[in-house]
């Protein structure tokens, strides 16, 4: 007698995560790359779930947004270490090449982006926010994409500013890609950036007009998103061209 057995979808799989290289990004943010076995491949914008199992059996899990491109064989997540979590400390601090741990994904079909989508598009980062939208534009940079795109990224000082000397690169590199930073807490005394947090004239100058129609992505801590969102509605782009997402009070 056979039996049917219920299709598991391949994001609710825990897979084996082995770290491969750590980098340290700032003070509080650290990269991991990792080998992830049998991984299905994910698109830009697309989160993972990280479980850790303690010694007694005690488990503790938390989401992470992947930086990578989708045209690498390795995964990688930025981590920010938040002193009271359960997950943060160990990833951001204490692991090393050839540590092991669970993680589930990848997961989410609506904050995503590819080049078939086209631009303009328009990124727009608070703190720890940049995660998804740098796997965004290495998908772009691989891709060798001519389309207009801008990252509008808001930290709280200079040396927060996550990958910022790849997205330097990327910028310089590239005619069509600009880049913003605007800090809101310290400036170092040659800044001669942004000064203050993300509002309606950061935005009438660094986003194209809503007649282009450009592609918005905003992530970041909630208080940003919010009113980035509720910004860019009132200056007139469509709802259905901005794309959100957001976590809790740390960032810019």
């Amino acid at each position: 007698m056979s039996v049917t057995r219920p299709v598991v979808s391949q994001r609710k799989i825990w897979r084996v995560a082995e770290v491969v290289e750590t980098a340290e990004e700032t003070p509080r943010v650290r990269t991991l790359k990792l080998n992830v076995a049998d991984w299905p491949g994910h698109v830009p914008g697309q989160h993972v779930d990280v479980r850790l199992t303690g010694e007694d059996g005690s488990q503790a899990q938390r989401s992470y947004s992947i930086t990578s491109p989708p045209e690498v064989r390795e995964i990688s997540l930025a981590v920010e270490r938040l002193e009271e979590g359960e997950v943060s400390p160990y990833l951001a601090s204490e692991v090393r090449p050839g540590d092991r741990f669970e993680l589930r994904g990848p997961i989410g079909g609506y904050f995503v982006w590819t080049v078939e989508k086209g631009g303009p598009l328009v990124l727009i980062a608070g703190g720890s926010g940049i995660a998804p939208l740098m796997s965004m534009l290495r998908h772009r940079a691989v891709q060798k994409a001519k389309f207009p795109a801008t990252l509008l990224y808001s930290a709280r000082r200079y040396e927060e500013i996550i990958f910022r000397e790849e997205l330097d690169r990327m910028a310089a590199s590239d005619p069509n890609l600009q880049v913003a930073y605007t800090l809101t807490r310290e400036q170092p005394a040659s800044w001669h950036g942004g000064n203050k947090r993300i509002d309606r004239d950061s935005l009438m100058t660094f986003v194209p007009a809503p007649g282009d129609r450009p592609q918005i992505y905003v992530c970041g801590p909630s208080g940003l998103v919010e009113n980035t969102a509720k910004l860019l509605v009132e200056i007139g782009h469509a709802r259905g061209c901005i794309r959100t997402e957001r976590f809790g009070p740390t960032g810019a």
